[in-house]
């Protein structure tokens, strides 16, 4: 019998499927995946109960995962510690040792939340003193596992050191030690996967004054249509830092080169510029993706350089896609910051962006253009979201299909148009 080529049952059937239809499979399998790991693990607090030794010869129940899961010793110890904190223990003196964390463990059943999430949840519980009451424990356990069902890891780990300030305010009895003040460093880094960073020791005040910039920059989002910023904190400074970077590199009041304000060259054939193909090369840097090449020439001091088949520069002058000075007021004054639906971002965070492509032959004018954010610049350039000029002159934005099948246009309400 044939099957039914549209509902693909083996892997090497689900190019047949549709986005959509991926991304709901994909999360039905994580909430089965962690459902089967609930089950797991209450099958082994019951051998837990029973007696370890005597239900598998060995000493521990860590042990025992390590020996017949074949694991590492690590993984071994996290489970065995997620099963001694989700589940009763065996009874002292006749009566079972209380789990830890039963609200966790309920959530674990459902499927609702994972590994990852439950480490984070016991590890703040098992700090909390003994001394706190037991329904104060409970009330903090339900705040950890309310956040776990739309949160990862670090924001749980987050609102945990919240939680025990609340119920421990006295905490740990501090380090008398002065900090010390090492003198500053900073390397650039070019690391083997071809990724670029930073290396660098601060003194105290160029600490402080940095992290004062970046920290408001670094706030999560606001929510969109109920979905919060899912970016880690470590992420949200690094598109802090790369705000920052370009902002202080645009002020006129810092110094530039040869007489001029600071610039990029970047390079690429001109068969790759006309047929979006192969890579652009920027100055002080390397190779580049052409997608990566737009994003940098939609609003920047960027010096194009065109060059032949047999590399001769044939044009090299100043951008025309730059916004000028009048075009970012009434832009300003029409998008009142990122037009990205949801978004808060103001307008100093923001890059002029090209709705029809400069690459195709789209032009610098206010029709044409669109305030963005840093992240939604990215996601413009690199996903299946559009972007339009509606008849009332203001932008809005359309979905990708998979995400929203109706194609309802969007707007960002988030900020106030004179």
């Amino acid at each position: 019998m044939a099957s039914d080529s549209t509902s693909p049952t083996t892997p090497t059937e689900w190019w047949r499927a549709d986005t959509a239809t991926l991304h709901a499979r994909k999360q039905e399998l994580e909430v089965l995946k962690r459902q089967l790991d609930a089950e797991q693990n209450a099958i082994l607090a019951e051998i837990n109960i029973r007696g370890v030794r005597g239900c598998s010869g060995h000493s521990t129940l860590a042990s025992m995962i390590y020996e017949d899961f074949r694991v590492t010793a690590k993984e071994a110890d996290d489970r065995a510690d997620r099963v001694l904190a989700l589940y009763p223990g065996p009874s002292i003196g006749g009566d079972p040792v209380p789990p830890l964390a039963p609200l966790t463990a309920a959530a674990s059943a459902e499927g609702a939340i994972g590994g990852s999430q439950i480490d984070a949840i016991i590890k703040t519980l098992a700090r909390i003193p003994s001394t706190v009451p037991e329904e104060d424990v409970r009330g903090g356990e339900k705040i950890l596992v309310d956040l776990a069902r739309h949160a990862g890891p670090r924001a749980i780990a987050q609102a945990g050191r919240r939680l025990l300030d609340e119920l421990d305010p006295d905490g740990k009895e501090p380090r008398n030690e002065d900090p010390k003040d090492g003198r500053p460093e900073l390397r650039f880094v070019k690391h083997r996967d071809g990724t670029l960073g930073l290396k660098g020791t601060l003194d105290l005040e160029t600490y402080a004054r940095l992290k004062s910039d970046l920290d408001p920059m670094a706030k999560p989002h606001k929510a969109i249509d109920g979905v919060r910023d899912s970016r880690t904190q470590d992420e949200r400074y690094g598109d802090a830092f790369t705000d920052y970077v370009r902002l202080k590199t645009t002020s006129r009041n810092l110094p530039g080169q040869a007489g001029e304000a600071t610039h990029i060259l970047v390079t690429m054939s001109y068969d790759d510029l006309i047929n979006d193909l192969g890579e652009a090369h920027l100055d002080l840097v390397g190779p580049i993706s052409a997608t990566d090449a737009r994003i940098l020439a939609c609003d920047a001091r960027v010096r194009p350089g065109v060059l032949g088949t047999a590399g001769e520069p044939l044009d090299i002058g100043r951008s025309k896609r730059t916004v000028s000075l009048a075009q970012k007021y009434a832009l300003t004054l029409r998008d009142g910051g990122c037009a990205f639906p949801g978004c808060d971002m103001p307008v100093p965070r923001c890059t002029a962006h090209h709705i029809v492509f400069w690459r195709h032959h789209g032009e610098t004018k206010i029709d044409n253009l669109v305030l963005l954010c840093t992240k939604h610049h990215r996601l413009i350039h690199r996903s299946e979201w559009k972007v339009q000029i509606a008849q009332d002159g203001l932008p809005e934005f359309t979905a990708p299909a998979y995400l929203d099948p109706t194609g309802q246009p969007r707007r960002n309400t988030m900020h106030l148009r004179t």
